[in-house]
């Protein structure tokens, strides 16, 4: 009987309680102190607060863990819980969020919002089916093509070297195929790129393109946006369910009042972010009326291309679907 004690006493005072600490540990590629950085930051500390000390975000800015799919990597064999991503991390763990990537899909950020509304179960069941939890959507600014050279048409960005993720062969070849001349880089390589002339082009929003002040060694900015820079802030199922529901409720209004901070502060900005830009030498080539359809009709074939086999048929329907509704109106459809 003794000896059936002493095993029970090992095993209770061996097991982890509920209420112990879970550190979650998450990378992104967002700037150390910028807007992106301070929230993480600033909903880690509520975390804290609210779970009385339960659940801590420990948050790795800058790449320091590697580019988006190595995130992912390590997300999936448990060296990292959460991840701080763009669509291409997001991508990286299931296609139907490559429609985000599809240029001049969105004209407003009215109709992002639509699709979002429309499409977020749908979007959080296949995370989810794949392992990870999605807490709260990120807000980067619009997408421009910053360039060495000043660009005025589409002839002109083909003529240059493009930045392209490396990792994604298909979207890679889909440049390719439109006549463009991607460079597939990693996102921590688009500095060294840069400099050593592996790269001339690069589509990014005007506030990352100033905090990063990657716009000095691209003066040039193509005044036509190519997209919303969609983001998610997603934990592994793994770490998910080691978290009591209580505590869960907490850090998932702690992530949307997150959400909701970006998605006022980001847009407003950006917009200062180019006057900013500027007046410190950055060009704005301004694209006429003619011009612009041009794009819009190059963005349109572009967007044809990755249908079915890099966007879920489903998805991007259901988006369409959503976005169209929203352009005669509003509304569901």
């Amino acid at each position: 009987m003794r000896r059936w004690i002493v095993i029970l006493a090992v095993a209770v005072g061996t097991a982890a309680p509920a209420s112990a600490q879970q550190v979650i540990k998450l990378a992104t590629l967002v700037p150390e102190g910028s807007v992106w950085d301070r929230m993480l930051r600033n909903t880690g500390n509520e975390w804290s607060q609210t779970t009385g000390g339960r659940v801590t975000l420990r948050v790795y800015p800058g790449g320091v863990a590697g580019d988006e799919p190595d995130v992912v990597r390590k997300m999936r064999i448990g060296q990292l819980q959460a991840g701080a991503l763009t669509t291409v991390g997001l991508a990286e763990i299931d296609p139907a969020f490559q429609l985000f990537n599809a240029p001049m899909f969105f004209d407003s950020y009215g109709e992002l919002a639509a699709v979002l509304d429309e499409l977020g179960p749908l979007l959080r069941q296949r995370l989810e089916a794949k392992g990870f939890v999605l807490l709260s959507w990120g807000h980067g600014g619009w997408v421009y093509f910053f360039t060495k050279k000043p660009v005025q048409t589409v002839a002109d960005l083909k003529a240059t070297k493009l930045f392209a993720w490396a990792g994604d062969d298909r979207m890679v070849q889909l440049w390719k195929a439109n006549g463009f001349h991607p460079v597939a880089l990693a996102a921590t390589d688009i500095m060294t790129g840069l400099q050593t002339g592996m790269i001339e082009t690069f589509p990014t929003t005007p506030l990352l393109a100033l905090t990063l002040q990657w716009y000095r060694i691209t003066p040039n900015m193509v005044g036509v946006g190519m997209a919303p820079l969609v983001g998610g802030f997603v934990v592994t199922k793994a770490a998910w369910d080691k978290i009591s529901a209580a505590d869960r409720v907490a850090i998932q209004e702690a992530a949307r009042k997150g959400e909701r901070y970006l998605s006022v502060e980001v847009p407003k900005q950006d917009t200062t972010a180019v006057g900013e830009m500027e007046k410190r030498g950055l060009k704005v080539v301004r694209i006429g009326d003619a011009a612009r359809g041009e794009w819009r009709s190059t963005a349109t074939a572009f967007a044809a291309g990755m249908r079915g086999g890099i966007i879920p048929v489903d998805v991007l329907e259901a988006a369409t679907k959503a976005r169209d509704a929203y352009r005669k109106g509003g509304g569901k459809p």
